[in-house]
């Protein structure tokens, strides 16, 4: 979806008319004190160092940090930027002064499409945020909440291993990037909403369309007052957009309390266990009062399905991506899985912790292609000065996964390179060491890596465990397209196709 369609006459007249307003009227004053910023690249009026960005930012930003420092300066338009390129500085921003940087910036389509950012992605960090988050973790993420919904991921898989049997009887070329994406959806959509489909509604869509238009470049967002003029057609789609999934969870919402009503649930699910919380405060007596409502609820929900679904399945098609481009780690993970399984049944969840090869397969794949190339921005709650460095109040600040994932320094000279052997005497903590950071760090880190986790390890066992795969005529391991789109996430820029060999024994064995 592109958002860039006004001519280029509109744009320069637009920019000429702010830069004069801003000039004129609301540059701010320069502080008497001479305060060092972190070093950056020279800025243009108006734009700054936006016309650097590029297609894929997380490279560009890396190329720069290499020259300009892992703290480094860029002016978004009229946005202060702070970008941290390196594990040391990343611990500084998300550890050491985490609380400082744990805000988020008012992103238009977020605020669009997420009620106000009423989900915990988004929201600013306040009591409503603290509180929302401690009830998710606790009532919908918890351990014992991942394991409840252990056989619906369980039945799932059976039935895609099933429909691969078929497809490898006649040695069909299989679209997995589709199969994938289907498989994380329909489990996703059973263990949140309790059903997989909704033929009269295209939810899918929907949340891909919100997906795209929180991922894309808002010029409006770094130049806040052309949101009026919405030239890029962003608002009018956002609202569209909102419309369709207001009305889609409005509509699971009904179904639910009427299901409630005549007692007809007979296993609850993660929006079962949210209308229970409806109309209760969710903070102490001391604090601002937040009662659920079904804005709430909503936004949580697009949360879920949102960080659950677009995560779990990009990881896996990159680790496949991988495997197929390495036959022998391949091979290695093959022979680990059938050691502790054998041949005969397929893995289940509570063979995962034995599965030590599979883990580094999975920190392996993380560390190169970390789930938000670029973390969720934060925003920089007050001023302060870190590595003498002044950063003002409501600076954004940007951390490159990708770069610290693929830092040399670290990573040594191999660091563009897939070996999961790297990580044989390192276990990664993916709550707590900043050599990798997939899930983000500190207050603002994903609270649903455990969910995350198990999904990933469990769908990438099961089907390199039960099948043989290769590339389809023309394709070799050597020239297997491995780029990537930017967004909110970085899935593959073209679909992962390959042909399945059943490998387990049949029955009759």
């Amino acid at each position: 979806m592109a958002y860039a369609e006004a001519t280029a006459a509109q744009i320069l007249l637009l920019l000429t008319f702010t830069y004069l307003v801003y000039t004129l009227f609301l540059r701010p004053k320069q502080p008497n004190v001479d305060k060092k910023k972190p070093p950056g690249p020279p800025t243009l009026p108006i734009i700054g160092n936006l016309h650097m960005l590029g297609t894929l930012p997380h490279r560009t930003l890396q190329s720069l940090a290499q020259k300009y420092g892992p703290i480094m300066s860029l002016q978004l338009g009229l946005v202060p930027t702070v970008v941290v390129s390196s594990s040391q500085t990343a611990e500084l921003f998300l550890k050491t002064h985490d609380v400082v940087f744990a805000s988020r910036p008012k992103l238009q389509a977020s605020e669009i499409l997420s009620y106000g950012s009423k989900g915990m992605a988004f929201s600013e960090y306040g009591p409503y945020w603290r509180n929302m988050r401690k009830m998710c973790t606790l009532q919908l993420l918890s351990a014992s909440k991942v394991e409840l919904f252990a056989p619906i991921r369980k039945e799932e898989l059976c039935a895609v291993v099933k429909s691969l049997e078929k497809a490898a009887v006649v040695g069909e070329v299989v679209n997995i990037s589709e199969v994938v994406e289907n498989l994380i959806e329909d489990m996703i959509y059973k263990m949140i909403l309790g059903r997989s489909k909704y033929d009269h509604f295209d939810l899918k869509s929907l949340v891909q369309q919100g997906v795209a238009m929180v991922g894309a470049f808002n010029l409006a967002d770094y130049v806040p007052w052309l949101r009026a003029f919405d030239f890029q057609g962003l608002t009018r789609d956002c609202k569209k957009t909102s419309k369709g999934l207001d009305e889609v969870l409005e509509q699971i919402l009904k179904e639910h309390e009427q299901a409630i009503d005549v007692g007809k649930r007979h296993r609850k699910d993660f929006v079962d266990i949210l209308l229970s919380m409806m109309d209760q405060t969710m903070v102490p007596h001391n604090e601002q009062n937040h009662v659920i409502d079904r804005t709430n609820i909503k936004a949580v929900l697009l949360d879920m399905i949102v960080g659950a679904i677009e995560t779990s399945a990009t990881v896996i098609e990159w680790a496949l991506s991988e495997l197929l481009r390495h036959p022998r780690v391949m091979k290695v993970l093959q022979d680990d899985i059938e050691r502790e399984v054998g041949i005969k049944r397929m893995v289940e969840e509570c063979d995962l912790m034995k599965l030590g090869y599979l883990n580094m397969v999975v920190d392996e794949t993380l560390r190169l292609y970390p789930v938000a190339p670029l973390l969720v921005p934060r925003e920089s709650r007050e001023n302060i000065t870190i590595n003498g460095y002044y950063i003002k109040k409501k600076s954004r600040v940007i951390i490159n996964a990708w770069a610290i994932g693929r830092d040399p320094n670290v990573w040594s000279n191999n660091a563009e390179t897939f070996y999961p052997e790297r990580f044989i005497n390192t276990k990664m903590n993916h709550q707590g060491d900043f050599r990798s950071i997939p899930f983000g760090s500190g207050r603002r880190g994903c609270p649903g890596i455990q969910l995350g986790l198990v999904i990933v390890r469990l769908v990438l066992a099961q089907l390199v465990h039960c099948f043989n795969w290769e590339l389809p005529p023309n394709v070799s391991p050597a020239n297997l397209n491995m780029q990537e789109k930017f967004g909110l996430s970085m899935p593959r820029a073209e679909q992962l196709l390959a042909i399945p060999t059943y490998r387990l024994a049949t029955k009759n064995e």
